[in-house]
Order: structure tokens, then sequence, then C-alpha cells
């Protein structure tokens, strides 16, 4: 099987996952790292067993095929851009870019060099999400008309080490975690119609309680409460909460509702989890029959908790695609639009008003048990 060489730029802490988690995949090969600064590049290199280079150097490399982004949001687009006028094609951490001018002009680009682009979050790939989907897709609860995705919480500035930009426009909870709920969506119901929502912020600072900077005071400048509400083109409505004002709630992750039953799905920052659903005889809520899906196997340990963590899973998607000439799952397309929906969230909030989607994008081709199987090892 043919294999496409990868190189990272940024060697922060998302990097540790690339680089831990791609060797379990076909079609892709982790070779060389870039970082702004060369020392975290040349200590992710020795930890890794690749090559640092100089930024520029990665970017002419000869065996290097894809170059993942990982530097911070406000440097995606410039990043990816620079990596697409290099020849090479590109893969992004969410989000892709900030505005929909700047993914407008990515996808203007790939397409003149005959590139792809993909970007995170791949987590819709796991098992859970892909076993909801299926139980979707088979009518098992008739038409979706309604749902909830909620994501609350109190914030990053209790565990990341540098919390600063999650507070600063780019950030907030819409930017950070929005991606991972609004692909699932898109995954389960395909494209938005418009949405609307009202934002707010609960204070206009944040006290850092995790080390090294234990008590320095970051601003907040953007907001940090945001409920809106999704309509999606297949005539679904789906309140989404998302706050980082929050210290304890009760509400589950995401719950569908169908003219024929429900469906209960695990928090979408992950692969697996189990899905539940009721139906229209008003029979208990219960967890759907074991799927053996290779992306529902825990195979990490979180606090004591068993994980299922296959990201990269969307990287060597798109490296099979390249290699294959098929779309891919995680692609620009599909980015995009998530960006189109976050974006109008945040536009939406400042005025007041609905805004339409000028994107659009299709549903993801479903990765069965036997589509995964072929992305492992």
């Amino acid at each position: 099987m043919s294999v496409l060489g990868v190189g990272i730029i940024g060697c922060g802490n998302i990097s540790t996952t690339y680089f831990s988690l791609a060797p379990l995949f076909n079609g892709i090969e982790i070779r060389a790292c870039a970082d702004l600064n060369s020392a975290a590049a040349k200590a992710r290199a020795e930890q890794y067993g690749v090559r640092a280079e100089t930024i520029d150097g990665l970017l002419s490399a000869q065996d290097i095929d894809i170059i993942v982004n990982l530097t911070i949001p406000d440097a995606h687009y410039s990043v990816t851009t620079q990596i697409l006028e290099a020849g090479k094609h590109a893969y992004s951490e969410k989000p892709v870019v900030l505005t929909l001018e700047e993914g407008k002009a990515l996808r203007d680009l790939a397409t003149q060099k005959g590139l792809m682009v993909g970007s995170a979050p791949d987590t819709f790939l796991g098992g859970a999400h892909q076993q909801a989907r299926a139980h979707i897709d088979s009518g098992a609860v008739g038409t979706i008309t309604s749902g909830t995705a909620i994501v609350l919480s109190h914030g990053m500035e209790h565990w990341h080490p540098n919390p600063d930009f999650f507070f600063q426009p780019g950030g907030g909870p819409v930017l950070d975690l929005g991606p991972y709920y609004i692909a699932n969506l898109i995954n389960l119901l395909g494209p938005v119609k418009r949405v609307a929502a009202l934002t707010s912020m609960a204070s206009r600072t944040r006290t850092i309680s995790s080390e090294p900077r234990a008590g320095e005071t970051v601003p907040v400048d953007t907001p940090t409460n945001i409920h809106a509400l999704l309509e999606f083109e297949q005539g679904a409505t789906i309140t989404m909460l998302s706050s980082w004002d929050v210290w304890a709630h009760q509400h589950s992750e995401m719950e569908l509702y169908g003219t024929g039953g429900s469906v209960y799905l695990p928090d979408p920052n992950f692969f697996g989890g189990a899905v539940s659903a009721g139906g229209a005889d008003f029979s208990e809520v219960v967890a759907l029959p074991d799927w053996d899906h290779p992306f529902g196997v825990n195979n990490q340990e979180d606090k004591g908790v068993g994980r299922a963590n296959y990201r990269a899973a969307g990287l060597a998607d798109m490296a099979m695609a390249i290699m294959d000439g098929r779309d891919h799952r995680c692609s620009l397309e599909r980015a995009l639009h998530a960006v189109d929906v976050m974006t109008s969230i945040l536009k939406s909030g400042e005025t007041g008003e609905f805004v339409a989607m000028s994107t659009t994008c299709s549903r993801p081709a479903a990765l069965g048990i036997a589509e995964a199987e072929a992305l492992l090892k």
C-alpha cells in the first residue's frame, strides 16, 4: 500500500496526539516537524523519531506530501496558505479558518493548485457517532425534527498552561468546541440553513489557576455564553448551548428527536461512548446493542476512564482519498460550512437577527465498520 509523507507545523500540546496516533493508520507516515520555536521542533523530533526542520525546509521537503497545521487558530489561514503555495496538501486543526472570506480564499487556491485541504475535527468518525448515524439512516426514529447540542463548562484557565487565546476573538466556546458539535450535526443531518443566537459573557477577565501562571489575570474579549438556534436544510431545528460560564449542569451532550423516536449521543469531542434510543411506543430509553466498530474501542485511559481516541483518522482518510481520487470526509467544503455556521452564530449575537448561510455542503460518506478497518493498520 502506498504511503504519503506527512510533516507537522506547530509542535505544541496537540502535536503529541498526532505523533502518537498517526502510526495506527494506513496511508500516512509522519517524517518531519517544524515550529517557529526551533527548540520545540527539536524536542518533538527527538521524542518521536522524526527529523526537525525549519518551516521553510519543511515546506520544500521532497518527501513530504501533506503538512498538518497545528498552529494557533489565528495563524491557520496564513500557514495553510503557505502550505498550498508550496505545493503540499494541507490538513488543519480546527477551526480551519476564522472567517468565511479566508476559507473561500483557501478553497480557490487549493482548486487552482489541484490540492486537497482537510480539517479536524474527525471525532464524528468515531464508533459511537457512526452508530447513531446508522440508526438514524435506518429510519428507526423517523425524520429528525429537533434536538439539543450542549457544551457547558467553566473554561480552560483551570487546566491549560496558556489559556489567553481561548478568550480572544477567534476563541470562545463556539469556535473552540463548536466544531465538534457542528461537524457531528452535519454528519447526522446535513447542512444548516440559518441560525440565530443570544450571546454574552459573565466576566471581562479570567484568573488562571493552572501552572505555571496561576494567579495571572487575562482579558475576555469574545462571548463566553452563547445560546443558538440552528435550522437545518432538511427541516430540523436544533438548540445549541455553548458556555464557559457554567460551573455544573445535568444536560446530556446531544439528543435528537424524530417522528418515530429519539437518539441520545455521547460527547462529540470523543470517538466512543454509549448511544441510547427510545421509540414511539413509549418504551424506556435503552442503550443500542454493542457495535463492533474499530473507532469505538477504548485505546487510552484518561483520569481512570477508558477512551477511544483515533484522532488522525481524518488525516488518514484524506491521504487515502488523495490516492484513490475520491472525496474525503473531513473536507474543506464541510469545514468551511461549519465556519459559516459558527461565525454566523456570533454575528447573530451581535445583531439580534437571523443569519442565513451563504455556503452549503453534502453529508460526508458514512464510515462503517469495513471502511474504518481499512484505515487501520
